[in-house]
């Protein structure tokens, strides 16, 4: 059986960013989302950028990954949410 070796050494802090639309509840709702996976995760962290016409917004997210369940798990649920548009 092939091993395969781990790109990322866990623990560690891992950059995620969500975009969707624009909404006053957007950071507060994936905040509380991520915060489900990651319980010390602090969502005042997290840095919001609109976009040039103010219709969408980019999150920047860091979260203390554990291990690839954690981090797939995030992801999943991420690009499940209604409000968000694009998982990077």
């Amino acid at each position: 059986m092939k091993q395969e070796k781990e790109l990322l050494e866990f623990p560690c802090d891992f950059p995620i960013k969500v975009m969707g639309f624009a909404d006053p509840q957007f950071a507060s709702t994936i905040g509380g989302l991520v915060k489900e996976f990651d319980p010390l995760f602090n969502p005042e962290t997290i840095a919001r950028r609109p976009s040039k016409q103010g219709r969408y917004e980019a999150l920047h997210i860091v979260v203390h990954a554990t291990g690839r369940e954690q981090l797939d798990s995030i992801y999943m649920a991420l690009t499940h949410h209604p409000m968000v548009k694009v998982v990077l």
